[in-house]
């Protein structure tokens, strides 16, 4: 408790500070949220292995690492060959270094009428309605640690509007990189606001230039107006020095299509929370996630689907593959609300342990307070089966390409359903690296 009590004391100064450097925009009315959420974060404090949604997951080596956060650009310079090879030709593309826009290597020309895809912190200074009317709204930081102290040093992230009636051909890519930054807090904010009956698909990637520690603590909202489908692909590949807490929240109106994609291959320690809420009739939400870890590496993904209104579908797979001494966590929910009647959720946990030693921690969940639902739930932990490995040695293989071929088959149920064709295929590739990376990775105690 006492260590507690000195981290966050560490960040009520910075924030002591940080306040001080804002001139007139302490009187702003986002100001005023992050006061608000600086207050929370402090009767919060970290959470402990004491609390039921971090029982998984010890945090300690985040709080030793004395972060400082980033509150102002970094005069990194990254050059455009590097954010060409990481945003696989999109045309569209928003780069941020260390949570800030970096306008010179972002691509937005010819965006559809009316789209505007940028800076949250320019927009926030326009005043967009956007802004006002859904900025913290559904992130909320009441019991959340981490999006509290998102909140209070919120600075900069990417600013997504689409009007009604908007079909983008090509997918909006999000390109978060850390360069030169050690010991850092990053605390980028997302705001995505869809318009009816308008289809998107927004590709958000996390890579390391740096091969010191640091936390990217990422907040996105997400807001689907009736009749509108987006695809939200996230690859997450920071360095194994980082460290990654991320909370993705939906809200999604009547007759809503969103589809998530979540791979996680990198970070010492990465959390992910994707929560939705199906707050209209004749939703559809689909949760897919996939995660690779090796040597000590801890992976945690958290989901919560809330069906608050009746005939609506939810779709949810998550699968973990794990080497060497890593560990897994898997938490999923799914409530059904008394009035959502016609409910129909499916959520599936599948984990691949390559190793003696990798550790997983599942719990699939379901709260139904309606009478007229279908919901299934389920599990598996399991290692390759000798039988398929045998098959494809009597094929003429050897026994590590055998391994490699069925592990990779586990994977791509998850990795097909990536829409996106260029980032499928990064993926692919990605995933055959880390295959082959981890069994080189030497054991550590």
């Amino acid at each position: 408790m006492k260590y507690t009590t000195e981290r966050n004391n560490w960040y009520l100064s910075k924030f002591a500070a940080f306040e001080r450097s804002l001139n007139g925009e302490s009187n702003s009315p986002v100001h005023a949220l992050r006061r608000d959420a600086i207050q929370r974060f402090d009767k919060l404090g970290f959470p402990t292995n004491r609390h039921e949604e971090w029982r998984f997951t010890n945090i300690q080596p985040i709080l030793k690492a004395d972060l400082k956060p980033v509150l102002h650009p970094h005069p990194a310079t990254v050059a455009r060959s590097v954010v060409e090879r990481l945003s696989f030709g999109t045309r569209y593309r928003l780069v941020f270094i260390n949570g800030y826009y970096a306008e010179n290597l972002s691509s937005v020309e010819g965006l559809p009428k009316g789209v505007r895809c940028g800076s949250l912190a320019e927009t926030q200074n326009q005043n967009h309605d956007a802004i006002r009317d859904h900025l913290a709204r559904y992130a909320r930081y009441d019991d959340s640690t981490f999006t509290a102290l998102n909140t209070a040093f919120l600075r900069d992230g990417a600013f997504i509007y689409v009007p009604d009636n908007t079909l983008l051909e090509e997918p909006i890519h999000l390109l978060f990189l850390t360069a030169d930054a050690d010991h850092s807090l990053i605390s980028p904010r997302n705001l995505v606001v869809i318009g009816a009956n308008s289809q998107v698909s927004i590709v958000e990637s996390y890579e390391s230039l740096t091969d010191r520690p640091y936390l990217t603590n990422i907040v996105t909202e997400i807001v689907l107006g009736e009749g509108s489908i987006l695809e939200h692909d996230k690859l997450q590949d920071e360095g194994l020095q980082a460290f990654h807490v991320s909370s993705t929240h939906v809200y999604q109106k009547g007759k809503t299509s969103f589809t998530s994609n979540s791979i996680a291959l990198g970070g010492s320690i990465a959390r992910s929370n994707v929560n939705a809420v199906l707050d209209g009739t004749g939703c559809e939400c689909t949760l897919n996630g996939l995660s690779l870890s090796s040597g000590t590496q801890l992976i945690d993904n958290h989901t919560s689907i809330d069906h608050a209104q009746p005939n609506c579908q939810s779709h949810e797979l998550y699968k973990a593959i794990l080497e060497g001494k890593s560990r897994g966590v898997f938490n999923g929910k799914i409530f059904v609300r008394q009035d959502a009647q016609k409910t129909d959720a499916k959520q599936t946990n599948k984990t691949l342990l390559l190793s003696d030693e990798a550790v997983i921690d599942t719990k699939p969940q379901l709260e139904i307070f309606a009478d007229d639902v279908k919901c299934t739930h389920g599990a598996t932990v399991g290692q390759l089966e000798p039988e398929q490995v045998f098959y494809l040695r009597t094929r003429g293989i050897d026994e590590t390409a055998a391994r490699d071929i069925l592990t990779f088959a586990f994977a791509s149920d998850v990795v097909r359903r990536v829409h996106v064709e260029p980032l499928r295929n990064q993926l692919e590739s990605l995933i055959h690296d880390r295959l082959d990376a981890g069994r080189k990775l030497p054991q550590q105690d």
